[in-house]
Parts: C-alpha cells; sequence; structure tokens
C-alpha cells in the first residue's frame, strides 16, 4: 500500500518515478506557473509534468531552480510536440525544452500523440536522447495497445511509461493490463475528468462521507490503487493540497469495484486513432 507521498513507482529501467505529480496544462508561464509549482514542491510533490505545447516549460524551470529543493529529488517530464516530431526536428526540440527548462537532463521524455508515419523515427530520436544520458526515462503518451504494438515490435528500448488520459468514466483496462504485462508505467492524465460533473456523482459523494475524504482524494486514490501514476492539474494552493492528501487511507476491493463499474468509455480529449495531426 502507497502510504506516503515521498513513495515512487520503479521504472523497467530502475528509474523511480513519484506516484503523485502536479500537472502544469493550461498554466500561465510566469507567475502562474511558478506559484503552482512552488507551492506543489513546499507540499511535498517532487514530480512536476510539463510539455512543449503548453508553452510554460521556462516557468517550472525558474520554479524548480528556486524551491530549494535539490535536482536529484525532483522529477521533470516535458513531451515532444506533434509538428516537432521526425529524427533530426525531434532531437532539436528537446533541446529547446531542456534550454527553457534549464536542466542538464531531463528525469522522462515522452511523445506527446502517435503521429502516423512518424512516431517511430520521433522513438528512435528519444532513444538517442535516452542513450546519451540526457533522459533518465523515456515513454509515449496516449497510445493504444497497436501503437505500442507496432513501435515495441522494432524499437531498441522499450517505452517505459504510457501517460494517457484515464479517470473513472475512461478506466482504459484493456491497456492498463497490456502495460502492466510489458513492463510499462501508466499514468493518468485528466484524473479527475478536469472536475465539473463527475465529482457531483453519487458515489462518490457517498464514497467521500465514508471515508472522509473529498470526491477528487477518492479518485486520485483509486488510481494509486489501481498502480497508476497520476498528475492532477491545479493552480489553487488549496487543490494542491488536497490532491496530496490521498496517502492516510485505502478504499476497499468493494469500493474500488464500483468505481471501475462506472466506465463508458467516455474521453474528455480527442480519441488518439482519430486526432487531427
Amino acid at each position: 500500500m502507497i502510504t506516503s507521498i515521498a513513495e515512487a513507482a520503479v521504472l523497467s529501467n530502475g528509474v523511480k518515478m513519484p506516484w503523485l505529480g502536479l500537472g502544469v496544462y493550461k498554466a500561465q508561464d510566469g507567475d502562474e506557473v511558478e506559484r503552482a509549482v512552488k507551492t506543489a514542491i513546499q507540499v511535498g510533490y517532487r514530480s512536476i509534468d510539463t510539455a512543449a505545447m503548453y508553452q510554460n516549460e521556462t516557468g517550472v524551470g525558474k520554479a524548480v531552480k528556486e524551491s530549494g529543493v535539490p535536482r536529484d529529488q525532483i522529477f521533470i517530464t516535458t513531451k515532444v510536440w506533434n509538428s516537432d516530431q521526425g529524427y533530426d526536428s525531434t532531437l532539436r526540440a528537446f533541446e529547446t525544452s531542456r534550454k527553457k527548462l534549464g536542466l542538464d537532463y531531463l528525469d522522462l521524455y515522452l511523445i506527446h500523440w502517435p503521429v502516423k508515419g512518424k512516431y517511430k523515427e520521433t522513438w528512435r530520436a528519444i532513444e538517442k536522447i535516452c542513450k546519451d544520458g540526457l533522459a533518465r526515462a523515456i515513454g509515449v503518451c496516449n497510445f493504444h495497445v497497436h501503437h505500442l504494438q507496432d513501435l515495441i515490435s522494432d524499437c531498441e528500448i522499450k517505452p517505459m511509461v504510457n501517460q494517457v488520459e484515464l479517470h473513472p468514466m475512461l478506466t482504459q483496462k484493456e491497456l492498463l493490463q497490456f502495460c502492466k504485462s510489458e513492463g510499462i508505467q501508466m499514468e493518468a492524465w485528466a484524473p479527475l475528468m478536469r472536475g465539473g460533473d463527475m465529482l457531483q456523482q453519487p458515489i462518490f459523494v457517498e464514497l467521500a462521507k465514508k471515508y472522509n475524504k473529498t470526491p477528487a482524494q477518492i479518485i486520485l486514490r483509486w488510481d494509486l490503487q489501481n498502480g497508476v501514476v497520476t498528475i492532477p492539474k491545479s493552480v489553487t494552493e488549496h487543490r494542491i493540497r488536497e490532491n496530496a492528501d490521498i496517502f492516510d487511507f485505502a478504499l476497499s476491493a468493494e469500493d474500488m469495484a464500483k468505481i471501475d463499474a462506472m466506465n463508458q468509455n467516455k474521453r474528455l480529449g480527442p480519441d488518439p486513432d482519430h486526432f487531427n495531426f
């Protein structure tokens, strides 16, 4: 059982990745993202997830540097965007991200979406980045089973992480099983389905009362107990703190099953098979 924010999943190459991270999608570069990252680090988060497309890598890097926590204790993820995919352009995009973040190396570098006809050469560039010691771990985002099978069929280094949309309305059980069988760590983006209706669902209101937690805390705990790394995004201090307060309770098997049963294969974002790249 995961009982501390300091605990980490161990990736296939032995690198430790914290179970809980801060997502910074839509956080404005400058004060907003810097405040969010500094608050998270102060609360005990040791993982920050950004992307070239979020246009806030500079602010993330500045906040990490000013946090007072040694670099080797913070796990930084960023991603190559679709328009930069391809071998040479990925290498260039990585260097751009690295400079914006002001880091010597990244902890995790991901392909943001499986751009058809490009993700394999993109992956070759990311393998080089890993072999050169510039990224401690590498992986993908939004890959279905068939994308992973295609990549694994002739890659040198298997992806260590697959970050996908995952929440109680989209439980991704088949993908989760496949990733577990291949030693690929699953990670959830939009774990709270960006708030809204899901947190008002009667089951979460009922479980929140039962465990003396909030609906959001129930859902994030469900992620952890499924063996899924989770990166809820927020720029609000009380939410950043609340999202981290999930290590002092455990959901029963029966309650886990109730949440699993909510699946409707409902996506907030695009289906990776039909994304307008």
